[in-house]
């Protein structure tokens, strides 16, 4: 699982394709005859119930609902051309002055146009009940003249739409823009913090291995082919940020196998995993920074053996970790300097990148001593199944 799922998991979605400038301003035929539609049902309901009730002429509602929609038609028919006039000519900072004298000669054109359109729906339909009107001259004359004011209007409030709806995508496109840009960054400082971890573990095994060289050599020899190993397993991880929980701790258990040639009897680690959580997504070498510091400031320090636990299990929504060790435990002074640690401070950056205010890290003194490192955060799991549901519970 690469950290580009795991980035996706919290942001939005966009389609760019959508938001591209192409697709500015533009509205869709079936729905500017929609609005067509619903207005010319409007305007007939209206122009009936005036007739019916303040004039003592009678008229048809079909016949009203027929040139009413002939109206709202003929202004569906001019939109799309409208549409486009006002994207070439938006009224921009740069191009308003240019885009005056189009949109003005616009009006006048788009007037006539619908005056046209209108005056032949009007006279086809008084035709087809045998009525008869003024002469086409007369009508568009007449047409054009009284209602050039409304017509104005419509073609403004046109020209309106199409600049909302271009400054809509615009700051869509900003805003994805904007969030594709904190992505990228976030997923920067995510390979810095794993680039980080890397050296950060190797060195300090190659300095446990520096310590065995000069009292037991084939403690050594193993440990160096035991690091190979796990070194192995690193480069195959390169640029993952997410890994199942299961190979999260087949890695740990490789790290202890290393840890345990120096330290033999004298340390106990005992994993207690839900078999549920076994594929549940965990930020890459999570645990393992963990474990080292519990191994060196709990049970390096104690004279007698020690013992760490590391425990998985699912509850609600969250996936709860947490490594626990019966070491010689931290003062306040301690803890601080604790947290500062390359190790530890990487893990917490790490979880602030990936889940934000979505997970909990905590130290804890339990009773018994020690201490507790608490990890919740949201769970996600692979989309393949785990073969088998296998509790993982032993003894490294």
């Amino acid at each position: 699982m690469t950290n580009g799922f795991a980035l996706d998991r919290w942001s939005r979605a966009a389609d760019s394709a959508a938001m591209s400038s192409s697709n500015q301003g533009r509205v869709p035929l079936p729905v500017i005859f929609g609005v067509a539609t619903a207005l010319g049902f409007f305007s007939a309901f209206a122009a009936f119930y005036f007739v019916s009730t303040f004039t003592e002429k009678p008229a048809a509602f079909g016949l009203l609902l027929t040139l009413n929609m002939g109206y709202w038609y003929s202004w569906a028919c001019i939109t799309p051309a409208i549409l486009w006039l006002s994207r070439k000519f938006p009224f921009d900072r740069a191009t308003w002055k240019a885009a005056i004298p189009i949109h003005l000669a616009g009006v006048f054109v788009a007037t006539l146009a619908h005056v046209v359109l209108v005056v032949a729906a009007r006279m086809a339909a008084y035709w087809s009940i045998g009525e008869s009107v003024d002469t086409w001259l007369a009508e568009i004359q007449q047409m054009f003249i009284l209602n050039f004011d409304w017509e104005m209007m419509t073609y403004w409030s046109i020209v309106g739409l199409s600049h909302a709806l271009r400054y809509h995508y615009e700051a869509r496109a900003r805003e994805l823009s904007a969030a594709q840009l904190e992505t990228r960054l976030v997923e920067a400082q995510l390979h810095t913090l794993q680039r980080q971890m890397q050296p950060h573990f190797l060195f300090n095994t190659l300095n446990t291995i520096s310590a065995l060289m000069h009292c037991d050599v084939e403690a050594a020899d193993a440990m160096i082919a035991r690091l190979s190993d796990l070194l192995r397993m690193s480069l195959q991880r390169i640029e993952v940020q997410e890994v199942a929980l299961a190979d999260e701790l087949d890695f740990l258990s490789k790290y202890l196998e290393i840890e345990q040639t120096r330290f033999r009897d004298r340390l106990t680690v005992v994993f207690d995993v839900d078999s549920d959580t076994l594929d549940a997504l965990v930020p890459n070498l999570l645990l393992q920074p963990l474990v080292e510091n519990a191994i060196k400031h709990g049970i390096g320090p104690r004279p007698t053996p020690g013992h760490i636990a590391v425990r998985a299990r699912r509850r609600g929504a969250m996936l709860e970790l947490d490594v626990q060790d019966n070491g010689v435990g931290l003062s306040a002074a301690r803890l601080t300097d604790f947290n500062r640690g390359v190790g530890l401070s990487n893990t917490r950056s790490r979880l602030d990148h990936l889940y934000g205010s979505l997970h909990r890290f905590e130290f804890r003194q339990p009773a018994e001593g020690g201490l507790l490192v608490y990890i919740a955060i949201p769970m996600a799991t692979l989309a393949s199944e785990v073969g088998e549901d296998q509790a993982v519970e032993g003894v490294a």
